[in-house]
């Protein structure tokens, strides 16, 4: 039997729970292939938007096993739940602490001498904070670009050919895109300075990350629609990026993108 890998903090985001996309299957072969210390779950864990839309699909017994492996390892493993946008339901009860799981906002993570602001990022993202109605409005045309990628993906498996993400692909080469995701990382850099941090985990924009921005340490979880990746400190303080494989559970990216070069960016006008 393969033995867990040991980390002291993993951070998941994203994993829109309720959401016919969800791979809540491939969270759970992670979790119980990695285990930790400390578990950030950096917001959109539970899609109340999609499960309040009516969709066809909506919560799955996979789900729920997920939910209960998480109150499972409560005892062993210290659990930060921040909320994110689709799961701002949560709001109503904030911030809650149950045995060793607390349900916040924010949160402050210290890894060695540095502070780490977390949050979701949804309320530095100026469409979805003040454009409710026209934020819902791209998650439904979000959930049809879904739709498309998996009967894509499913003729490409078909052809014995690699799964291929159609929305990260647009979201490549669309420069309106690219310039909304960079605004977006200048802006929670920024932020997290203010606050005294030396870094910022967030999740939100399903683009995972990590690098240095405005001299913060910038690092973004992705997603499990997608991307399927996490972000792992080991027991030095070091992180590192994880993309579920279902061959080897999970591997390391080592890509030049992730090292740490630091990123000047402009301030937003």
């Amino acid at each position: 039997m393969k033995s867990k890998k040991h980390h002291k903090t993993i951070v998941l985001s994203d994993i829109h729970l309720g959401s016919r996309w969800s791979k809540a299957i491939e969270v759970l072969n992670f979790l119980k292939n990695n285990s930790c210390d400390t578990l950030i779950l950096c917001g959109d864990i539970i899609d109340g938007w999609s499960i309040m839309r009516g969709s066809r699909i909506k919560w799955r017994r996979r789900h729920t096993r997920l939910i209960q492996y998480l109150l499972s390892i409560q005892n062993s493993t210290k659990i930060i739940y921040v909320r994110g946008n689709h799961d701002d339901f949560l709001d109503r009860i904030l911030p809650l602490k149950f045995s060793n799981m607390q349900i916040v906002k924010e949160y402050i993570h210290v890894s060695g001498n540095s502070r780490y602001y977390v949050v979701h990022g949804d309320i530095y993202d100026k469409i979805t904070s003040t454009y409710k109605i026209i934020s819902k409005l791209g998650d439904i045309g979000y959930s049809m670009l879904l739709y498309i990628n998996h009967h894509y993906n499913k003729k490409r498996a078909s052809r014995g050919l690699a799964y291929r993400p159609i929305s990260k692909s647009i979201k490549n080469r669309v420069k309106k895109s690219v310039s909304y995701i960079s605004d977006f990382e200048n802006v929670i850099s920024l932020i997290a300075k203010e606050k005294g941090c030396e870094g910022v985990i967030c999740g939100h924009i399903h683009e995972v990350a990590n690098k240095y921005v405005n001299n913060v340490h910038y690092m973004n979880s992705g997603d499990w629609v997608e991307s399927l990746s996490a972000l792992t400190e080991d027991v030095s303080g070091g992180w590192s990026i994880s993309f579920y494989h279902e061959k080897q559970s999970y591997r390391i990216s080592s890509e030049e993108q992730y090292r740490k070069i630091p990123v000047e960016i402009p301030t937003l006008a």
